[in-house]
């Protein structure tokens, strides 16, 4: 797969003081690396000596050792791959605490810690001190903080010192404002008590705040514990999410390996106005390092990647989030309430969509101390309408106190037919657009009449996929649902279910959540059942949500969101099946331009919009010639 980048975190079982087996220990831990096909290792602060040798840093012994190892460890290197150790290193006419990064190449370059603890200060300078080597030292190679390093696969890599995290400058925002797509720490932090937790948050946000990978590796319990404890904690993240941790509070000698998506990084940059605001005039010295850094494609990453991307696998944190996507609907509508006339209008056809707005509106006239009365809600049965669907919009009204209406279409749009001299026999799309677009006049009309706004239903796949009726269920006067994707639609109505607010409506709303989702607008089976279900017609919502989240959140390229499809979706879909679906997903979400361009005001309420006023512009005539060239190149 394209883009992604495999770093081992290496803890390696450290010998205090004892360079020629710490070195030895390192390079068993490159050479396990390898194998795993990682392009980077990265060990912890000082790991050559150990961070605790006190003034055995002064001894001649331990720096010339020091000196061996790091030139036996860049031998040991395997072409094409990177390793980044901690070891003090003599340079002008003092001694830093360094990582240093090799290849195999040889040394890359050294950055020294910068910021310094009272006790560090001890035996070590500040980088800021290191800005030449002495006569004859054979540490030639790029020195100093901030330096970042390019691979030869354009990769870019930045590097911080343990304690350098958590100050108020941290070194990693020039690194990653000049281009570092992934910043490493060699950290040999101790532990304490809830450090732990306060470690991981801070990695977390730094990751988020950079849009960056971070991969933080620290000493383990080899250091020494005379009045302290090294956990050997490791952990990365990128852009805000932690990817992995090692296990256990406390731990010591082991590899573990992490897949960072680059593309995704960068991407999230590139969407980012202001991190280019932040970037101008932020430059660090790069230098050019001999390793690959990004996974060969023949080599399966190991992502986990979710088949529902816009919902939290967590309960508490599912939940959490869809009563403040809830809240965000209903504050959103009550504020365009109050400057219309505290009225709205919807059509209820007893499927999951409206009854989101339904339940919205009713969360909305509450905030404003307004009865539910000054909700309206019409159902509309015409041919395709099932008792099952029927009643449960009546139920649904009945329960939540709104004022309520039955309109029967069928006479109406048989009159249509007439008219226009359509066959009713004839279950075309005109047959099917027809019903949708008399529903919508009934809905403008009363809703002139009750005084009132027109809520529309439509939710972010349907627009997205234009799976709407043009000036039909296309339009409204505001739009509640357009910012939710309907895998999530699902899970804000259950969250709701599940509410006191909403507890006389429980029942209906389970019986609607059971419900197939279906426009019902051809006629039932011979059962009564409905006949017409959407995901037989435009493909899966599951599949439509996840190509819909890498397409415009990232903008990644066919090839690779199909990879990321048939790793999320292996026990559901068969590659075929898979890609016949996105190619579906292309050629809609080109050719609907045109309903997006004019569709209603409606909130945003996550990372993903369409709306053409800010989220989505694109022009309706672009066409999808190279996406659908891309799709036909790939191998179901």
């Amino acid at each position: 797969m394209q883009g992604i980048m495999r770093i081992a975190m290496a803890v390696p079982h450290l010998h205090l003081g004892d360079v020629d087996a710490n070195v030895r220990a390192h390079i068993e831990l490159i050479q396990r690396a390898q194998e795993l096909h990682a392009g980077l290792v990265v060990f912890p602060e000082l790991s050559l000596t150990g961070a605790t040798c006190g003034d055995l840093f002064f001894q001649q012994t331990l720096l010339r050792k020091v000196r061996q190892g790091i030139g036996l460890i860049a031998e040991a290197c395997p072409e094409g791959m990177a390793a980044v150790f901690g070891a003090p290193v003599e340079l002008a006419d003092g001694l830093f605490n360094c990582a240093v990064v090799v290849s195999g190449n040889g040394i890359e370059g050294v950055v020294p810690k910068s910021c310094l603890s009272a006790a560090e200060k001890r035996w070590f300078r500040p980088a800021g001190e290191a800005n030449r080597t002495p006569d004859g030292d054979p540490m030639t190679v790029p020195v100093g903080q901030p330096l970042t390093f390019a691979s030869l696969d354009d990769v870019v890599l930045g590097v911080e010192i343990g304690s350098e995290l958590f100050g108020p400058v941290p070194p990693s925002h020039a690194l990653a404002l000049s281009g570092a797509d992934v910043i490493v720490n060699l950290s040999a932090m101790n532990e304490l008590v809830a450090r732990r937790e306060y470690r991981r948050e801070t990695v977390k946000q730094q990751s988020a705040r950079l849009n960056c990978g971070y991969v933080y590796v620290s000493a383990g319990l080899g250091e020494s514990t005379s009045d302290t404890v090294c956990s050997g904690h490791s952990l990365a993240a990128s852009c805000g999410e932690i990817i992995r941790e090692n296990e256990g509070y406390l731990a010591d000698g082991y590899l573990l390996t992490v897949d960072l998506d680059v593309d995704r990084i960068r991407a999230d940059r590139r969407s980012a106005a202001d991190w280019h605001d932040a970037a101008c005039g932020c430059t660090a010295e790069r230098t050019p390092v001999c390793a690959r850094l990004l996974l060969d494609d023949a080599v399966a990453p190991e992502l986990a990647v979710s088949k529902q991307p816009f919902i939290p696998a967590g309960r508490a944190e599912r939940i959490e989030r869809c009563g403040q996507i809830f809240e965000l609907q209903a504050a959103a509508l009550a504020q365009r309430m109050k400057i219309t006339g505290n009225k709205a209008v919807i059509g209820i056809s007893g499927g999951l969509d409206s009854t989101l707005a339904l339940l919205v509106a009713c969360r909305a006239v509450d905030m404003l101390k307004l009865p539910r009365t000054n909700i309206l809600g019409i159902t509309m049965p015409c041919f395709g309408t099932t008792d099952h669907t029927y009643n449960n919009a009546l139920e649904l009204m009945r329960t939540l106190g709104v004022e309520q209406r039955e309109i029967p279409i069928h006479e109406s749009v048989r009159l249509h037919f007439r008219d226009i001299g359509h066959d009713e026999s004839d279950h075309s799309v005109a047959y099917e657009n027809a019903q949708a677009r008399e529903r919508t006049q009934i809905l403008m009309d009363v809703a002139n009449k009750f005084g009132g706004i027109v809520l529309g239903t439509g939710d972010l796949s349907e627009i997205a996929l234009g799976w709407c009726t043009y000036n039909a269920d296309h339009m409204s006067m505001y739009g509640v649902n357009c910012g939710v994707p309907k895998t999530l639609v699902r899970w804000v109505v259950k969250t709701a279910a599940e509410s006191p607010e909403f507890a006389q409506s429980h029942d209906v709303l389970v019986s609607i959540l059971d419900t197939p989702i279906s426009p019902e607008l051809l006629p039932p089976d011979e059962a009564g059942n409905i006949a017409q279900q959407t995901e037989d017609l435009v493909g899966p919502y599951a599949l439509h949500d996840f190509f819909l989240y890498y397409v415009v959140r990232y903008g990644f390229e066919p090839q690779k969101i199909y990879d990321l499809a048939c790793m999320a979706f292996k026990d559901d879909f068969d590659r075929a099946t898979i890609l016949k679906w996105l190619k579906n997903f292309y050629r809609r979400f080109f050719t609907q331009q045109f309903k997006r361009n004019c569709s209603p005001d409606g909130v945003k309420v996550g990372s993903v919009g369409l709306s053409p006023r800010g989220d989505w512009q694109m022009p309706a005539d672009a066409t999808s010639r190279i996406w659908m060239q891309a799709c036909e190149s790939l191998e179901a």
